[in-house]
């Protein structure tokens, strides 16, 4: 790869021909389904994007995108951290009701690659296996189905694995704390096409001969964000019509550490962010030093822009853009560990808080949908949560009756908490609205509940009250001017939440 600017190169592969899934579809697709991608990326904040009113970042392919599409200013994540929020997009429920609420962490034995150390078996708390989870549906009903990036719904070798969750091919981190390291000892994959039985690791042997530490680290050569990116266009690129495809494509970036090749991207922004931050590492947490924080951040951010409007580039190319539905978002609010720096970037001057928050800017997120043909380009304030992604894209599918094909009957009650929003997608009938949407996070022990205006947080069990139309920052807390209200949004947090003897909150008082 040229690093001094290009982050893919077709290379012949529009010619290649399409995947092939090995074993036979259930249903076959309808002629109408479309193809759909999910762009994730990852600690990105609600205002780190131009097209929400950030400054100092350029951002001009996701800017187009939202003048293309339509960008949601009340879109919230699933959790204020990784591995749950991702959890709820991908189970369709909400924190209350869902297994994974936390970023639990599996490290299993220890080997070498060089002098570098590494667990055996490494990943997070696996997705409840008698709860389906997105791509089994997708996969179920005729989708060709690709993940990319961080998977974070199970350890290697545990029940929760992309071979054995409805992924044809998988190409990335099976556990998020290993993609702390942009230049890792090795990254996962998985081919069903190809005949793999289960996810294995891919080597890099073009980095385990340095540190992972220290001034040798710079000598690495194989950036993980990037040949995971390549992975996913190379996927895109064998798609065919007739065949409809869906793509999870969770980029790292822009997460700590703050660490990318020194190309162009990078070099437009050195010298530029001023003051500058330096960052003198965290061995534990894998985020190696850096002088230039600011410039790494926003350089990042750019790098990530760029592989969207690749994405998007590439569908037009191969005339799928008309039959493809490309969704953008993060995981959550914007981190501070690495060195990033979210108040000189003013992310923070409309949303109180970060990552791992309940208050808005922990939540909140940029949200874009795209699809050329099909959506009205505008700007929609509909509530949305990650849960709703399950019910929305069953709909764009044509999947009916989802819940009750896919509910597992020997529970007593499998829950599916989301609504579509296509009817705000294709401006096609009425929208339903939710009555409240739900969060709690075990390590920060807090809880949120948002009903129409109304936001309750909980810290410690103690509730704290605010109108979101007159106080989005949520500086002023009306617990007790509304006790009746907090009281009416205490008896639905009671009523949703659900025992987690792993992820343990404090209730309201």
């Amino acid at each position: 790869m040229n690093n001094d600017r290009l982050l893919y190169l077709g290379c012949g592969l529009l010619a290649t021909a399409s995947l092939q899934a090995q074993d036979a579809d259930k249903n076959a697709p309808a002629a109408s389904q479309p193809n759909i991608i999910y762009i994730m990326c990852d600690d990105l904040g609600y205002a780190d994007v131009g097209c929400y009113g950030q400054q100092y970042i350029r951002t001009p392919h996701l800017d187009r995108m939202a003048a293309e599409g339509i960008r949601f200013t009340q879109a919230y994540a699933g959790s204020p951290v990784s591995a749950p929020s991702r959890a709820s997009f991908m189970t369709g429920q909400h924190t209350g009701h869902t297994k994974v609420r936390g970023n639990r962490e599996y490290r299993i034995g220890s080997t070498l690659y060089g002098n570098n150390q590494d667990p055996i078996q490494t990943g997070q708390e696996p997705y409840d296996p008698a709860h389906v989870i997105l791509p089994e549906i997708m996969r179920d009903n005729g989708y060709t189905t690709g993940m990319f990036g961080k998977w974070a719904g199970g350890y290697e070798g545990s029940e929760s694995t992309p071979d054995k969750r409805g992924i044809d091919e998988y190409y990335g981190f099976m556990c998020q704390f290993q993609a702390h390291l942009y230049y890792p000892n090795f990254l996962n994959a998985y081919s069903r096409a190809a005949g793999d039985t289960a996810v294995r690791r891919e080597v890099l042997e073009n980095n385990i001969a340095y540190p992972m530490h220290g001034n040798e680290y710079k000598k690495r050569k194989d950036y993980s964000a990037d040949m995971v990116h390549r992975r996913a266009m190379e996927w895109i690129a064998k798609q065919t019509p007739g065949k409809p495809f869906f793509g999870i494509l969770t980029y790292t970036l822009p997460h700590a550490e703050l660490a990318q090749p020194e190309d162009s991207i990078l070099h437009s922004y050195l010298g530029s962010m001023t003051p500058e931050r330096s960052y003198g590492g965290d061995a534990g947490s894998r985020y190696n030093p850096t002088d230039c924080a600011h410039a790494q951040f926003a350089a990042m951010v750019t790098r990530l822009d760029t592989y969207v409007g690749e994405i998007l580039a590439l569908l037009r190319e191969k005339g799928m853009d008309e039959n493809t539905l490309v969704f953008f978002t993060s995981d959550n609010g914007p981190h501070t560990e690495g060195g990033a720096d979210p108040n000189f970037f003013n992310t923070q001057r409309l949303l109180r808080g970060t990552k791992r928050s309940t208050t808005e800017g922990g939540i909140r997120v940029p949200f874009i949908a795209w699809w050329p043909g099909q959506i009205e380009p505008g700007v929609s304030s509909h509530q949305l949560a990650f849960y709703d992604l399950m019910p929305t894209l069953c709909e764009v599918a044509g999947i009916d009756n989802y819940v009750e094909r896919y509910s597992n009957k020997a529970l007593d009650v499998d829950y599916f908490d989301g609504i579509s929003f296509a009817p705000t997608l294709l401006d096609e009938g009425k929208q339903q609205k939710h009555d409240f949407l739900y969060w709690e996070f075990h390590e920060t022990n807090m809880m949120a509940l948002r009903m129409e205006d109304w936001k309750l947080v909980v810290q410690n069990g103690k509730c704290h009250l605010y109108n979101l139309a007159a106080d989005i920052h949520e500086d002023h807390d009306l617990a007790d001017q509304y006790p009746e209200k907090v009281n009416e949004m205490k008896a639905i947090i009671m009523r949703e939440h659900t025992h987690s003897d792993l992820f343990q909150v404090t209730l309201p008082e």
